[in-house]
C-alpha cells in the first residue's frame, strides 16, 4: 500500500548548496532524487546514474551522502517509486560504499577509528578547500582530508543504520529483489530481536531473499540455537540456492560442529556445475561454498 505521506518531505529544507559531492556544491541532488520518482525510464536511469556518481563515487562519500540516505530509504519503502531494489541497490552504496562480506561480523568503531576527533568545523574545512580546488595547497586541510573522508564515511554508515527497522519491513516484500537486498543490509548493523526473527521468518519459497537471508544468518555474531536450527531445517529446502546457503551459514556458524548433511551439500554443490547470485551479495554461491569449505580445512 502506497505511503499517506510524501517520501521526499523536507528535501527543500536540507541545505544542499552548503554540501558538497564529488562535483561540487550539492545542489542538482534534490532534483535527482525526485526524478527517481518519474514515470520516464531514461529519467530516472540518468538520475540514478548521476545521484551514483554524485554521492557515491568510486566508493567514495562525501559531506552530501548522509543527508541522500533517508530520502532513499523513504523513496524504497513506498511502493508509488518505481524500480525500488534500484533504489534499495544506490542506498546500499551510499550507506556501505564497496565493502565486502570479508568485513562481516562488520566493527563500525574499528572501521571508522580514523574519523574519532574529527570534528565539524574540520569537516567544513576540508570541504572548503575541496571546493575551492586548493585541498593540498593548505597544510591543516591536507593533514586532515583522510580522517574526514572516514567521517564523512561513518556518518553514511550511521544514517543507513537509524533505518534497520524499514529493512526488516522489507524482508516480506513482494519484489524478491528488494527483500533480498534488506536481508543483506541487515547483516550490517548490530541485530535485533526484530531483524533476527524477520530473517528467520523470510519464507524458504521465496528463494532469493530466503538465500541473502541464509547468509546474513551465517554472519550473525550471536550463538544461537535457533538459528542454526532454521538453517538445519533450509539444507531440505526445494531450491538448490536455499539448501547451499543455509550450508554454508552453518559452516561459518559451527566450523567443525558442522552437521553431515550440510557437508554433503557444500561437497555436492562444489562438485556440480551449481553458482547462482544472490541479491545484495557481490560473491556468488560458489564462491561462498569454496570460502566455506577452506574455512572447514576442505578447500
Amino acid at each position: 500500500m502506497a505511503q499517506l505521506t510524501d517520501p521526499l518531505a523536507g528535501l527543500d529544507e536540507i541545505p544542499w548548496e552548503s554540501l558538497h559531492h564529488a562535483y561540487g556544491p550539492a545542489v542538482d541532488v534534490p532534483d535527482q532524487l525526485r526524478a527517481l520518482r518519474s514515470a520516464e525510464v531514461p529519467v530516472r536511469r540518468d538520475a540514478l546514474s548521476e545521484l551514483f556518481g554524485n554521492v557515491y563515487h568510486q566508493g567514495t562519500r562525501w559531506g552530501a551522502s548522509c543527508h541522500v540516505v533517508p530520502f532513499l530509504v523513504a523513496l524504497a519503502d513506498d511502493s508509488d517509486t518505481p524500480d525500488r531494489a534500484t533504489v534499495a541497490d544506490l542506498l546500499r552504496s551510499v550507506v556501505l560504499g564497496d565493502r565486502r562480506d570479508d568485513e562481516l561480523p562488520f566493527d563500525p568503531r574499528r572501521a571508522f577509528a580514523a574519523a574519532e576527533g574529527i570534528t565539524d568545523e574540520q569537516a567544513a574545512l576540508v570541504q572548503r578547500h575541496l571546493e575551492t580546488e586548493d585541498l593540498f595547497e593548505h597544510e591543516e586541510a591536507a593533514e586532515l582530508a583522510d580522517g574526514v573522508a572516514v567521517r564523512w564515511e561513518a556518518d553514511a554508515f550511521h544514517a543507513g543504520a537509524r533505518h534497520a527497522d524499514r529493512y526488516v519491513r522489507w524482508l516480506t516484500d513482494p519484489d524478491p529483489q528488494l527483500a533480498g537486498y534488506a536481508a543483506e543490509l541487515l547483516a550490517w548493523f548490530a541485530p535485533d530481536e526484530a531483524a533476527l526473527a524477520g530473517l528467520l521468518a523470510v519464507p524458504d519459497d521465496e528463494a532469493g531473499a530466503r538465500a541473502s537471508a541464509n547468509l546474513t544468518l551465517g554472519h550473525c555474531p550471536i550463538s544461537s540455537e535457533r538459528i542454526d536450527a532454521r538453517l538445519g531445517e533450509l539444507l531440505s529446502a526445494n531450491a538448490a540456492v536455499v539448501r547451499v546457503t543455509a550450508a554454508v551459514a552453518l559452516a561459518y556458524r559451527l566450523g567443525d560442529q558442522l552437521p553431515d548433511l550440510a557437508l554433503d551439500v557444500l561437497i555436492e554443490a562444489r562438485s556440480s556445475d551449481f553458482d547462482a547470485d544472490v541479491p545484495g551479495w557481490d560473491r556468488s554461491v560458489r564462491g561462498f561454498v569454496a570460502l566455506a569449505l577452506h574455512q572447514l580445512g576442505l578447500g
